[in-house]
């Protein structure tokens, strides 16, 4: 029998669906329905989600100064919210709970509207800008990090360290070991970088990794995550170098293939370094330059500064100090297995069970209100 429903409101990006998903499913197993708002690109990552319905609304992000793009953007944010409050009358939800950015706004100040009990999760170190905005006007504020940037003050009496969740198949191959390479074995070397981050790691791991040593690249196997249309000349760059490479847009399996790596390169948003850190894969890190309050860096120094990986800044990135990092790192199995413990030393696997617990306390307290109410 259904407990009522939770709305989880996310954006279309595999950084905010993911931890929604991890809390869709626990949810579910609490006997909640679960409803899910997000923008139009939900349907990317969201064709599986654990939702009963899953509804979009306009959304848009503040670019640029443009006096004419601003105007455009506050015109489709408030469509969104319209939509929105309407959902919220036709869904009617115990509790909602927003994942951050720009797409959330709308839901969430449309069911604040509504008077439901609203959380926010930031999953990084810095908070972001539409967090920022929501955190003085929601019930709860639930993060990753122990000392977030930006939760100060009054906020912090609402605030609740849960971690951010974990999908599934990850949980699912937490306790899988993690193995060094041996000196004549195969090198599984993972990129993957989200949409943001794949033209530039197209550009730049290709010219790097043909600088390799030629007996380190006929060990190396390349599982790379490209934009569609940089998949052939990237393909023909390792061709020309000589290096095993496997490539597509999307890894339906990248827990298993992140488990299945030596080494890691990718981007490091929040839901990345708790794969990391959960799995226990050591990795290096380059951070989205143009991420809003640098808060991919400030993810990336975490973890090295806790051993669990490297951290290099893309404004100094060369192929060959890229190159040279790489092969001190497949030369070096000691060190790799040091990072690989220090990462999994980390992770926090109660992060599901934290946030489903929070929101049940919202839920519960609203519908205990709602009975004195008419009582």
């Amino acid at each position: 029998m259904s407990r009522g429903s939770i709305m989880l409101a996310a954006g279309g990006t595999g950084g905010h669906l993911f931890p929604a998903q991890a809390l869709g499913e626990e949810l579910i197993r609490r006997q909640w329905n679960v409803d899910l708002i997000t923008d139009m690109r939900g349907n990317v990552f969201g064709a599986d989600f654990p939702a009963r319905k899953i509804y979009k609304v306009p959304a848009a992000t503040f670019q640029g100064r443009s006096p004419i793009e601003a105007t455009k953007t506050l015109g489709m944010l408030g469509n969104g919210f319209q939509a929105s409050y309407r959902i919220m009358g036709e869904a009617a939800p115990k509790a909602i709970i927003g994942f951050g950015g720009y797409p959330t706004l709308a839901p969430v100040l449309a069911a604040i509207g509504r008077g439901i009990p609203s959380a926010i999760h930031e999953q990084n170190s810095v908070m972001g800008q539409a967090n920022r905005f929501l955190a003085p006007m929601v019930k709860a504020i639930a993060c990753s990090f122990e000392n977030t940037k930006y939760l100060e003050g009054k906020l912090l009496a609402k605030a609740r360290l849960t971690g951010t969740p974990l999908r599934s198949a990850v949980h699912a191959l937490r306790n899988v070991p993690y193995r060094p390479p041996s000196s004549q074995a195969q090198l599984n070397l993972l990129v993957f970088g989200g949409s943001q981050g794949a033209k530039y790691f197209s550009d730049i791991i290709p010219q790097a990794l043909q600088l390799l040593p030629p007996q380190m690249r006929d060990r190396l196997f390349v599982m790379q995550q490209c934009r569609e249309e940089d998949i052939d000349r990237v393909f023909e760059s390792y061709e020309a170098a000589g290096v095993a490479a496997e490539l597509a847009t999307f890894f339906e399996d990248l827990p298993a293939r992140m488990s299945n790596s030596h080494l890691v390169i990718a981007r490091s948003g929040a839901t990345t370094i708790a794969e990391l850190c959960a799995l226990g894969r050591p990795a290096l890190m380059v951070p989205l330059p143009h991420a809003k309050d640098n808060d991919q860096f400030e993810n990336a120094s975490r973890l090295e500064a806790a051993g669990g990986g490297w951290c290099l800044p893309q404004a100094s990135l060369t192929a060959e100090s890229l190159a040279a990092a790489v092969q001190r790192l497949f030369e070096d199995p000691t060190g790799l297995v040091r990072a690989a413990t220090n990462a999994h030393a980390m992770a926090n696997y109660r992060a599901v069970e934290n946030l489903a617990e929070l929101m049940e306390e919202l839920a519960v307290k609203h519908a205990q209100a709602n009975a004195a109410v008419t009582a």
